[in-house]
């Protein structure tokens, strides 16, 4: 028998984030594990390049503290989980979730599904990249108020609707 003992749960400032976290903290819950919360933040290369290379810019530093904001509002929906400190850190969200990943040694990777648009068609989503490339078992949280195969831009619902 498989025993989860750490869970990250990458999460994005997505409306399905809350979903995401939702079902992560429902499998730590369920497993007496302790949920790592992640996020990754990216400043694109088209960006300006005084934004993403100068040292005095602010912009990453300004990401990384909103990121975090938003990470500590999930981690209240994770009631009853043990949830450790959150984890930012910046470069290509992919990459990091299995950086982060290798670093706590951690069990199951639970993340969501954006499905697949325009150029993810040929270069892959994070959930698929993170899925293909982790060396861990990978949990990928489904919108399953869309129909499968439909693109979703429509807000999340809950991971679980209560009766």
């Amino acid at each position: 028998m498989t025993m989860i003992a750490r869970v990250l749960v990458a999460l994005d400032g997505s409306p399905r984030a809350p979903g995401v976290m939702d079902a992560a903290a429902e499998l730590a819950g369920k497993f007496g594990a302790t949920l790592y919360p992640f996020r990754a933040v990216f400043v694109s290369p088209e960006f300006p390049a005084a934004a993403a290379g100068n040292p005095t810019d602010r912009l990453p530093q300004y990401l990384m503290q909103e990121a975090n904001e938003q990470i500590v509002q999930l981690v209240n929906r994770a009631r009853g989980a043990v949830v450790a400190s959150p984890i930012v850190r910046i470069g290509q969200p992919w990459r990091r979730i299995l950086e982060v990943a290798d670093e706590i040694d951690a069990d199951v990777i639970v993340l969501g599904s954006h499905g697949y648009h325009g150029l993810d068609r040929i270069l892959g989503t994070t959930a698929a990249r993170v899925a293909n490339l982790a060396r861990r078992n990978v949990l990928v949280v489904h919108d399953r108020s869309q129909p499968a195969g439909a693109p979703s831009s429509a807000p999340s619902l809950p991971y679980r609707s209560e009766p």
